[in-house]
């Protein structure tokens, strides 16, 4: 089992992330920080914590062009049986990961990705990002444990299959140029996902896989985050077209695109309404379905703690949440569908 932690100017990450592997129950055989473009000591304290060190040569791609060079250097000594861990430098795995991933692969299981929990602090907007991040940990656990994405937080490969994409893309099986992650993605973790799945393997994100990383702490560097994942995801099934994998993903983006624009039509229409007539007195029946859907998203969020029951409870903040998440939507399929370049923005 080797590591590879791709990162930037993380001096005062990387520690913690590193101490994070050498705490697991299944400890790794090899972990290679990938030191990209540091200008800090990222690479001393990765040796001071027992690290090997690899550094990108000429690297322009970001995140996805280091990966390639150290999956390149690292994956001729390793298996096909052997594992290939990528985890992200602002995150720490629970101390199962690793075991949780290793008892999970089969010959049809392909890559293992983490469960995503956020740090804490941000005030309220890192306590919404914690909540939102819960409820999807629960529907992964509610779906059996079948990744939707493999989370660049932390996800597991078998050496095999990394040489299987490579050499999909290198036969034009699928697109993305002609290494192991695509240089052509905005979101390599998202487009890797679905490169896996083309190959016919399947994709788990088991509840023991869990994954604490950073939240955003300001409404601009959320912004560019999720706008950056946003208009990935849709590029990526732009670039893959209808497939019997992206069919599933295609839907996905269709209802997230419809309850967006529901829900301003039902806010236009309730500012209207309240406008013109006034507040309306109570009707059991809508009052009986609100209760319901008060409940559901405080049941969904019951492991987040007491404050993230009371946010849920009291509705707005989550609503103008989604009215964030909905705007960023819309200005992702705004800047497709003109074909405007979407540039990297760090977070």
């Amino acid at each position: 089992l080797a590591v590879l932690i791709p990162a930037h100017n993380e001096q005062d990450r990387i520690a913690d992330a590193i101490e994070g592997l050498w705490r697991q129950s299944r400890r790794p055989d090899l972990i290679v920080v990938v030191a990209d473009n540091c200008t800090d000591d990222t690479a001393r304290v990765a040796t001071e914590h027992g690290a090997q060190v690899f550094h990108t040569r000429d690297n322009t791609h970001k995140k996805a062009g280091a990966l390639n060079q150290a999956i390149a250097w690292i994956l001729p000594n390793l298996d096909d049986r052997d594992l290939l861990l990528v985890q992200d430098a602002d995150t720490v795995l629970d101390p199962w990961f690793t075991e949780t991933a290793l008892s999970t692969f089969n010959r049809k299981v392909g890559a293992v990705g983490g469960v995503f929990y956020g740090e804490q602090g941000g005030g309220l907007l890192g306590l919404l990002q914690r909540m939102e991040f819960h409820r999807y940990a629960w529907e992964l656990e509610r779906g059996g444990g079948k990744a939707q994405v493999l989370t660049g937080t932390g996800t597991m490969f078998r050496a095999r299959v990394l040489r299987e994409v490579r050499a999909a893309r290198r036969s034009g099986v699928i697109g993305g140029g002609s290494d192991y992650y695509s240089l052509a993605s905005l979101t390599e973790d998202d487009e890797m996902t679905k490169a896996v799945k083309t190959l016919g393997y399947r994709t788990m994100s088991p509840a023991g896989c869990a994954v604490t990383t950073e939240v955003m702490t300001s409404l601009p560097k959320l912004w560019h985050q999720r706008l950056r994942w946003q208009r990935g995801a849709l590029e990526n099934l732009r670039d893959y077209g209808w497939t019997r994998v992206t069919a599933r993903y295609f839907v996905q983006q269709f209802l997230m695109g419809f309850g967006a624009l529901s829900f301003l039509v039902y806010l236009t229409f309730m500012v209207t309404a309240v406008t013109a007539y006034g507040v309306p007195g109570l009707s059991p029946f809508w009052t009986a379905i609100g209760l319901v859907f008060m409940a559901e998203k405080t049941v969904s969020v019951r492991r987040a703690g007491p404050r993230a029951l009371l946010v849920a409870a009291l509705m707005i903040p989550e609503m103008l949440y989604d009215l964030f998440q909905h705007a960023v939507y819309f200005s992702s399929l705004w800047g497709l569908l003109r074909r405007s370049e979407e540039k990297w923005v760090a977070t």
